[in-house]
């Protein structure tokens, strides 16, 4: 029964996703996928058939992201897993990048994922069962990376809506998992998939380096391997109370432990001032 689950999985034709959607057809899922342009999926994965449903969609129009999961549902005859991972990076420090930056970063990042929830959850909630997968980053959970800060901002949003979406769609038998994956070997770094500002501040030389490492010394040389990341959400998808919170890479569960044993350690060093401010 597992085996004839729908998934349905953006920004699938490239990195994760690509990983993920090969994973799914291998062991023997139906998948609609979706990106940019419907070329890229042909010729990364096949053209349409009874298991695998190639999708054009623009994730920043809710128009087209409607359209692409009505046909989901209506090739497939319904929709079971939804992986919320189209996305890109953009770098560049705060005062660096313009609104227009900005905006476009959160418009695929937050406001793309936000589309594919609202016209999947009706489905969802008809059927009274459902999976959704949204994938942030280790820069959801610790922002501390200098010339990261808005690409990091868009990820705690996605984290702090799925925190949200867990909550409210648990009493429809929903289940949510958020995904927080580290650095995987996949072409997030390159050129072409991470963007750099168009206005650079030389003074900020934490972050100029920030590029340099991320662009020619760690990308192709991530740790952490994408096939097994789309093993370990595939596994996810079978538990019966699937995590929530769901850590990616060694480096993940590094960054993360360190920053739970700041928080905690601000939390007792001012927990006199915390606690000071009650009536």
């Amino acid at each position: 029964m597992n085996a004839n689950k729908v998934w349905f999985v953006t920004g699938a034709s490239k990195g994760l996703g690509l990983s993920l959607v090969k994973k799914l057809l291998s062991e023997g899922y139906r998948v609609a996928a979706t990106s940019r342009t419907l070329s890229s999926l042909e010729e990364q994965i096949g053209e349409s058939s009874a298991d695998f449903l190639p999708l054009e969609v623009n994730i920043v129009s809710e128009p087209s992201v409607k359209e692409a999961v009505e046909k989901t549902i209506s090739h497939f005859g319904g929709l079971d897993v939804v992986v919320n991972n189209a996305g890109y990076g953009q770098m560049g420090t705060l005062e660096e990048l313009s609104d227009e930056e900005a905006r476009a970063n959160y418009d695929v990042n937050v406001f793309g994922l936000l589309h594919v929830i609202r016209q999947v959850m009706p489905h969802f909630r008809a059927r009274q069962r459902g999976h959704f997968f949204n994938i942030s980053s280790i820069g959801g959970y610790t922002a501390n990376f200098a010339g990261w800060g808005i690409y990091c901002s868009t990820k705690f949003a996605v984290s702090g809506l799925t925190e949200g979406l867990a909550a409210e769609a648990a009493g429809f038998g929903v289940k949510v998992t958020l995904v927080y994956p580290g650095y995987f070997r996949t072409s997030f770094l390159s050129s072409d998939s991470v963007k750099t500002p168009a206005r650079s501040i030389e003074a900020y030389e934490a972050a100029r380096q920030s590029e340099a490492f991320h662009q020619d010394e760690m990308d192709g040389n991530q740790p952490g391997d994408p096939e097994k990341a789309a093993d370990a959400m595939i596994k996810m998808s079978l538990e019966e109370n699937p995590a929530l919170h769901l850590f990616l890479g060694e480096d993940a569960y590094s960054v993360a432990q360190k920053k739970i044993q700041e928080v905690n350690g601000d939390l007792e060093k001012w927990k006199e001032v915390t606690l000071s401010t009650a009536f």
